[in-house]
C-alpha cells in the first residue's frame, strides 16, 4: 500500500535502461532514414535525440528525491510544462528586450534563468514540504525540459539547409547538444532550485540574498557558456597576431584562419566549457552536501504561494 506522503520504491538503475533503449531506437531511426531516405522519420530523430539525455537525467534525479511529495506526476509536469513555459517566456522577452551588443549573452543568461526559476516556483508553489534535495530534483527537471525543447528547435533548424534536408547536420547537432546537456540548463536550474527550496517554508518561498546571488551566479555561467566561441576567437587572435589578416579586415575582406588558429580556437573553446562545467558541478556538489543538514531560519521577504487558510491560522505540523 502506498499512502500519501510515502515515497514509492525506487527502481534502481531504470534511468540507465531508459538511456540505452532510447539510444538504440535513435540509432536505428537514423540508419533507416539514411537507407530509405524517408523524410517522415526526421521528426522521430529530432524528438528521440533531443529528449533522450534530458529525460534520462530527470529519471536519475527522480530516484534521488527526498520526499514522497515529489511524484512522477509533478516531475513530468515540471519537465514538460516548465520546459515549454521557459522557452516561450525566454523567446518573448529576448525578442523585445535584447538587441545586438557586446552584452547580448549576459541578457540571454539573465532572462533564461529568470523564466526557468519563475516556472519552477509557479509549478511547485503548492508543495507542503520544501526540502533542498527536492528543489535540486525539480529544478533539474525544469532545466532539462527547457534544454530538450530548445535542442529540438536547434536540431530542426540544422536539418533545413540551402541544399534541402541534411541528415548529417541533424545528427551532429543532436550528438553535440546531447553530450553537453548535463552541464547546461539542467545543472544551472538545479542549483537555483536547491537554493530556493533550502530557505523556504510551507506557506511561501523566501526571497533571500542567497537566492539573488545564486541567480546572478548561474546567469553568469550561462552567459560565459553561450559566449565561449567569441571569447575563444578573441584569445586566439591575441595570441596569433597576423598582420596580413588585419590588412584584409581593413580592406573589407574576411581573412581565412590559419590551421594553428583553428586548433587554438578549438582548444580554448573546450577548455572554457570544461572550466564552466567544473564550477557548476562543484557548486551543485556543495548544495547536495548541504541538503543533508538542517538549515537554521533565515531572514528574508516571504513570497506567499498558498492562499489557503489553515484552521487556527497555522498549517498542520
Amino acid at each position: 500500500m502506498i499512502t500519501p506522503g510515502t515515497a514509492t520504491p525506487r527502481t534502481g538503475r531504470s534511468w540507465l535502461r531508459m538511456f540505452f533503449v532510447g539510444l538504440v531506437l535513435w540509432v536505428a531511426t537514423v540508419m533507416i532514414t539514411y537507407i530509405t531516405g524517408n523524410a517522415n522519420l526526421i521528426p522521430t530523430i529530432v524528438l528521440l535525440g533531443s529528449f533522450l539525455v534530458p529525460a534520462t537525467f530527470v529519471v536519475w534525479a527522480f530516484e534521488h528525491r527526498h520526499s514522497g511529495e515529489v511524484t512522477g506526476e509533478i516531475v513530468f509536469r515540471t519537465f514538460a510544462v516548465g520546459g515549454v513555459l521557459g522557452v516561450l517566456g525566454a523567446s518573448l522577452l529576448e525578442t523585445y528586450l535584447l538587441h545586438p551588443s557586446p552584452w547580448l549573452f549576459v541578457g540571454v543568461g539573465l532572462i533564461e534563468e529568470a523564466v526557468k526559476l519563475g516556472a519552477l516556483a509557479l509549478l511547485t508553489r503548492h508543495l507542503v514540504h520544501k526540502s533542498a534535495r527536492d528543489g535540486l530534483v525539480l529544478g533539474a527537471s525544469v532545466g532539462f525540459g527547457f534544454a530538450a525543447f530548445e535542442s529540438a528547435g536547434y536540431a530542426l533548424t540544422a536539418t533545413l539547409t540551402e541544399n534541402g534536408l541534411s541528415l548529417m547536420d541533424l545528427v551532429t547537432t543532436e550528438l553535440l547538444r546531447g553530450f553537453l546537456a548535463p552541464f547546461g540548463h539542467g545543472l544551472w536550474t538545479a542549483i537555483l532550485g536547491g537554493v530556493l527550496f533550502s530557505r523556504s517554508v510551507r506557506e511561501h518561498f523566501m526571497l533571500t540574498r542567497g537566492l539573488l546571488w545564486a541567480y546572478l551566479g548561474v546567469s553568469l555561467l550561462h552567459a560565459l557558456w553561450d559566449s565561449m566561441n567569441s571569447i575563444a576567437i578573441v584569445v586566439t587572435l591575441v595570441l596569433t597576431d597576423q598582420p596580413w589578416q588585419e590588412q584584409a579586415w581593413d580592406a573589407g575582406y574576411m581573412p581565412q584562419p590559419t590551421p594553428t588558429q583553428v586548433q587554438l580556437f578549438t582548444v580554448f573553446t573546450w577548455l572554457g566549457l570544461i572550466l564552466i562545467s567544473v564550477v557548476g558541478l562543484a557548486w551543485l556538489a556543495r548544495l547536495v552536501r548541504a541538503s543533508r543538514r538542517e538549515f537554521a531560519p533565515v531572514h528574508g521577504y516571504p513570497l506567499r504561494t498558498d492562499a489557503r487558510w489553515w484552521p487556527g491560522g497555522h498549517p498542520p505540523r
